[in-house]
């Protein structure tokens, strides 16, 4: 069988950095660490950071007295940032600053009198922590129909934001109604959308062209590695979101001669491993990896790490 690995797929520079502020975080502090909500969407990694002394927790409330706490790759509301200063807990924020530039877009445009308007997904912890940040009202809007909905003037001064794990073909409609649906709107550079998400999708619309099945290792909770999968089963091709090797099931693979892998931002190369291994104890494999864009974007630690 053969099998073409996506490029770029996997780890993303916000994810690596969340990670390594928790791993140099343990080494600095000895553990344990508390960090608030998953700092990435991914169980493996989540457990190999349990395992070295990580302690996961949904609220501030869990984390005991002058205990060292880092924010997830997410971001997180001023209300949190608040509340563990009233504590005067020790904080390492691991907010992606791809997140962090979108957070300061949106206080800009409140602070000019415009209303603000979200692109992202109801219940994300980004959305949540993107809404919490800016010091004014925020319209979420998931769909064009959402758009059409709302009932502010058209000549209502505007301004949008978008959520970084969308990419620019997932806002492209929604922006474009937006811009339909209003006279006077402002919006960051098409620059600014998260590179890492759009890279990606874009290489799965490659891989799309090559292979009988796609496998997106990722979680089920990660919105990313979710719309990896939508995307190879908009081009036609059965696709399925696996976690693992474990997840592999023999039928998907029945009737196909090539197979594509890819793997959500917050999914590790060791489990692309393992989704191959398991596909050698079904039958012979052999794997080329495609040619894509490469990524050398490095984000900087946290001034308390960046030295240790």
């Amino acid at each position: 069988m053969e099998v073409y690995l996506a490029q770029p797929r996997g780890f993303c520079a916000g994810v690596v950095r969340a990670i390594e502020i928790v791993e140099r975080a343990l080494e600095k502090y000895g553990p344990p660490v508390y960090v608030r909500h998953e700092i990435v969407h991914n169980k493996y990694v989540v457990e190999s950071l349990k395992a070295k002394g990580a302690i996961f927790v949904e609220e501030l409330s869990e984390v005991p007295p002058k205990a060292v706490t880092v924010f997830s790759a997410h971001g997180v509301a001023r209300s949190v940032e608040e509340e563990a200063a009233a504590r005067d807990l020790p904080v390492l924020n691991a907010t992606c600053p791809l997140v962090t530039k979108v957070h300061n877009q949106g206080k800009r445009y409140i602070s000019k009198g415009r209303t603000l308007i979200l692109i992202g997904h109801a219940g994300h912890p980004e959305v949540e922590g993107t809404m919490g940040q800016v010091p004014g009202p925020v319209l979420l809007v998931q769909s064009v129909q959402e758009v059409n909905a709302l009932t502010l003037p058209a000549d209502t001064p505007v301004a949008y934001i978008t959520q970084t794990t969308l990419s620019v073909d997932d806002t492209r409609d929604i922006i474009t109604a937006l811009q339909a649906r209003f006279t006077d709107i402002q919006g960051p550079d098409i620059r600014d959308i998260c590179y890492a998400t759009q890279n990606r999708q874009s290489a799965v619309r490659d891989l799309s062209k090559l292979v009988d099945v796609i496998l997106v290792v990722g979680a089920a909770n990660s919105s990313n590695s979710n719309r990896l999968r939508e995307i190879g089963t908009e081009a036609g091709v059965a696709s399925y979101l696996i976690a693992d090797g474990s997840e592999l099931n023999p039928e998907w693979l029945k009737n196909a001669r090539t197979v594509g892998i890819t793997a959500g931002a917050s999914a590790p190369e060791v489990l692309v491993d393992d989704v191959i291994e398991a596909m050698r104890r079904i039958g012979p494999v052999k794997v080329q990896v495609l040619p894509g864009r490469e990524e050398n974007i490095e984000f900087r630690l946290p001034a308390q790490l960046a030295a240790s």
